[in-house]
Formats: structure tokens, sequence, C-alpha cells
């Protein structure tokens, strides 16, 4: 059984072509790639080892170990965190957990009053497994034709690969998926992580899952969304970091004068925050 690390230097392993690194392609082979020999000798550490962590026989890298393939592997600032990031989970991911406990849901009350300070923005709280817990009036009225808050219990990472009409909402879909995804291994807890995904794995498929093992480390973009009414429209994104509560404060902000003015006319006169329990 592999780990959470060795999926992801196994999927970075074979992401880099050998040319990239001044190596020679070695010609055609079955396995895409760098070789484990070529990553491993620009690590300093041995293939055996390698291979033992890749196929998560080895679960406790030093910090040194770590650092080596962040380098060997060439590893942008976002991938060196996440990789030392799942070194730290991989280590005591074998214990077992009878019943997993459920993300946090509670948003506190000066939270709240902080997104009511926000309001006609377009803003919400989530966590990191997509529970969308409280949001603006705003937020309301460009996300409902989406069919995202039409649950008791809205998710987005569970929306976006259940509901079809996700896919034509967000223009780019992918890249939006990519985030939700990666966003599940910085999850509150493993517990919380793995009470999620046997939910939703089951009804979102092989894309989910896939995507889940790929460990795509995403670089915030602006988000475009395809309004059925209102056309597309483009956010930049600001999110801060309720560390305390595993929580997210997210804004959208308009990217353009076409994306302010449509937002103005899809605002709803009696419309309010929303905290969701």
């Amino acid at each position: 059984m592999g780990t959470p690390l060795g999926d992801f230097v196994r999927t970075k392993r074979d992401s880099i072509q050998p040319e990239s690194l001044g190596l020679p392609s070695h010609g055609r082979r079955r396995s895409p790639g760098l070789r484990r020999q070529d990553l491993a000798t620009r690590a300093g550490i041995s293939v055996e080892y390698l291979t033992r962590l890749e196929q998560g026989r080895d679960r406790n890298p030093s910090v040194a170990v770590v650092n080596a393939l962040a380098d060997a592997l060439s590893l942008d600032a976002a991938e060196r965190n996440h990789l030392r990031y799942l070194a730290k989970i991989s280590g005591g991911e074998c214990a077992a957990y009878a019943q997993p406990a459920p993300p946090r849901r509670k948003v506190r009350p000066a939270v709240l009053e902080t997104l009511r300070l926000l309001e006609p923005g377009i803003a919400m709280v989530t966590n990191r497994l997509g529970d969308v817990l409280a949001h603006t009036s705003d937020y309301e009225s460009v996300m409902s034709a989406s069919g995202l808050l039409d649950r008791e219990d809205p998710n987005l990472t569970r929306h976006l690969f259940t509901d079809p009409r996700a896919r034509t909402f967000f223009a780019d879909w992918d890249e939006v998926a990519d985030q939700q995804v990666f966003d599940l291994w910085l999850a509150p807890s493993v517990e919380n992580s793995e009470w999620f995904t046997s939910e939703l794995a089951p009804v979102a498929g092989p894309e989910f899952t896939r995507r889940l093992n790929r460990h795509v480390v995403p670089h915030l973009e602006a988000l475009r969304i395809v309004h059925p009414s209102a056309g597309e429209l483009r956010f930049d994104r600001e999110v801060l970091e309720l560390t305390a509560d595993g929580q997210q404060l997210v804004v959208l902000l308009p990217a353009d004068e076409q994306t302010a003015r449509a937002v103005g006319q899809l605002r709803r006169p009696q419309a309010r925050l929303r905290a969701i329990s």
C-alpha cells in the first residue's frame, strides 16, 4: 500500500522529461519521465531507498532526504511545502480511525460579523473540505445559478464532481477541481479527510480519485465563471486563513468593469448574509 508522499514523488518523477534536467532520454521506455536511478543519483540516495519511499514501505524520511528530493525534482515553493506536509502525515497514516469525526461547521460570531462588514461584496467562509459555511448576499446572487447552493449543506468539492452544471458554470473546471481536491490534503486532520473522501469517492468516480492521487499543486489564478444570464465573469480571489478554526474567508473581487456591472445587475435587494450550520 502506497502513501501520499510516495504517490507524489512518483507522480512528479513521471512528469519530468530527462532532457529538461540535462540528462539523456534513454530512448523509448515503458514508463514516462525520469528513471528512479536518475532521481536517486540527483538526490544522493540509493535506488532501493527511493523504491521503498515510492511504494510506501518507508514512511519516515529525514528532513535532509525530503529536502534532497525537493531539489532533485526541481520543485517550486508551493510543491516543496506540499512535499514536507505529505512527509509529516505519511508517518502516522497507518493508524486506524474507527469512526472519523466530521469537519467543524460552526462559524465564530466574530467571523460572521466580518462577513457582514463585507456586504455587499462577494465572500464566503469555507473549510478545506469545501463546505460553504456562510456567505454574503452577493455570493448567493452570483453562485445560485450554478446549483451549488441548492442543498441545505452546500459543498463545493461535491458539487464540482457530481453536478453536471458545474462543468459549464466554471470556465476552467479542471483547474478549479484540482484546487478543491488538493485542499483535501490540507484538511484540519487526517480523520476529516478520510471521512469526506469515503463519502465522496463512491459518487464522484474516477475523476475525483485520479486527481486525489496526482497531488497537483495549484496556483491561484483568476476565477472565470460562465453565468447563464450575465455571461462570462472574472474574479480575483483573496483568501484569509482562519487557522484556529480550520476555515478560510474567501473574497471574490471583480477583475474588470464588465464583471462589476454584471454583479450589480444580479444583486438581489432583499437578499442577506446566510450562515449554514
